[in-house]
This record gives C-alpha cells, sequence and structure tokens, in this order.
C-alpha cells in the first residue's frame, strides 16, 4: 500500500461551491463545503438523493472544478493542476469503486483487474502478479477468468474492489457500492472495504445513502442540500477542539 504523502489530510476542502446554471437558475449542488478527510480512515459522506454527495466525490477526484473554494488532493492544490497532471494523478494515486461495478463485459475478471495496471504500462509479470494478489485478498482466485456475466452481483463488485486495490492507491473513491446489491450482499461488500482500512491501511471514501456505511465508517459527513450540516467521528484523528473521541457531532 502506498505511504500517505504526509502527515496532513489525504483531501483537504476550503468552502467549496458547485453552482449549475440552468435554465436562468443558479442551483447550488455543492454550497460553501469545509471538510477534511484523513489517511488511513474510513470516511463516509451520506445524505439523501440530491443532497451533492456525488457531486462531491466528483470533485474530490477532479472530475469536476469548483465554481468557487478550494481542494487539496494528496497535498496539492488542484486548482493549480492543468488537466494533464489531473489525470495523471488519478491514474496512479486513486482507486475507483461504482455502484453499477463499471466492469468491462468481454474481459475475464483477471482482465478487468488488470485494466488500470495496462495503463500504467505495467510490465507483464509484475501486472501480473498484483492481479493474483489482488483476487486473491477478495477471494475470487478461482473465478479470475470469469467474465461479468457469469458472476454474481457480489463477486463483480469484489471484482472492482480488487480493480482499486491493484494499484496500490493513496485514496479509493467509493460510490454507492452497495446500491445494487441486497442487504446481505451490501453487508458482506461493506466488510470487505472495512478490512481494506484496518489491514491495509487503505484511505477510503464511501458516498451513500445506506444507513449501514455509517455504522462502519471512522468518520462521517452528512450533506443536505449541498451543505455539510455534521460531521461525526469514533475517534478523531486530529485534534480540533470540537469533539472528544467518543463520536459526537461537531
Amino acid at each position: 500500500m502506498s505511504e500517505a504523502v504526509d502527515s496532513g489530510p489525504t483531501v483537504k476542502l476550503e468552502h467549496v461551491h458547485r453552482i449549475y446554471h440552468l435554465e436562468g437558475e443558479d442551483i447550488h449542488a455543492i454550497n460553501d463545503v469545509t471538510m477534511e478527510i484523513w489517511p488511513g480512515k474510513m470516511t463516509a459522506i451520506v445524505g439523501r438523493s440530491g443532497a451533492g454527495k456525488t457531486t462531491l466525490l466528483n470533485l474530490i477526484a477532479g472530475l469536476d472544478r469548483p465554481t468557487q473554494g478550494e481542494i487539496w488532493l494528496l497535498g496539492r492544490k488542484m486548482s493549480q493542476m492543468p488537466e494533464a497532471e489531473l489525470l495523471r494523478l488519478r491514474r496512479e494515486k486513486l482507486g475507483f469503486v461504482f455502484q453499477s461495478f463499471g466492469l468491462l463485459p468481454l474481459l475475464t475478471a483477471a482482465e478487468n483487474v488488470g485494466v488500470p495496471l495496462r495503463m500504467r504500462g505495467m510490465p507483464r509479470r509484475e501486472r501480473e502478479r498484483k492481479i493474483a494478489q489482488a483476487l486473491e485478498w477478495v477471494g475470487l482466485t478461482e473465478r479470475a477468468h470469469h467474465r461479468p456475466y457469469e458472476l454474481s452481483g457480489g463477486e463483480q463488485q469484489r471484482v472492482a474492489i480488487a480493480r482499486a486495490l491493484a494499484t496500490d492507491p493513496d485514496l479509493i473513491l467509493a460510490d454507492e457500492p452497495t446500491g445494487q446489491l441486497d442487504s446481505h450482499t451490501g453487508e458482506t461488500i461493506l466488510k470487505l472495504l472495512r478490512r481494506l482500512v484496518d489491514e491495509r491501511g487503505v484511505t477510503l471514501v464511501i458516498v451513500s445513502h445506506d444507513p449501514a456505511v455509517k455504522e462502519e465508517a471512522d468518520v462521517v459527513h452528512e450533506l443536505r442540500d449541498g451543505r455539510l450540516i455534521g460531521t461525526t467521528a469514533r475517534v478523531l484523528p486530529y485534534s480540533t477542539g470540537q469533539s472528544d473521541a467518543t463520536g459526537v457531532t461537531m
């Protein structure tokens, strides 16, 4: 697993706004959000549909730019980074897990896991080793040569997690990873994501409306109508003077 860039937050947002102009009206998808995401923690961003969760995740990933405010990713100020540099940062430092799994249907599980490694130009022998390790870690070694249509929804999501894990990212971003799964399978996926943090030291951000995510996360940021209305933590990874270590809302 890659080491954190420094002892500071993995992601930092200061007074971030994202405003869309639709039919002469300003839509504040993200409204003056300030937050920090710390390394080695499972952080959840929760809220109802339309709260701005996915918009915020896209801003963190550099897939969208804020209308106002600043975002730092892995210690770098994103407003000062050209698109080519952001693309390289995403390819080399970030992993993604999507609600719809995002697997290529004609590729096997192993080939899907290897896609981001190929994009990095990784030599074949090293690539195959990392693919095997990632599939073993999610318990899918015996399904390596199966295509997505031959896998259950839970197995497909485990392939997606293996794909994110294989690149040794500094940060994994998961958008509604249990959204298309039944409650039992969703619980299994959450436990697997929890293990990523506890056993491998992964920094994980999950966007979800699933109540179970709130119970697994170390830190929970709640959005409503684009605003951050509260942050709850089991044990704060830093000292703010705003909360003790009992998990009260700041």
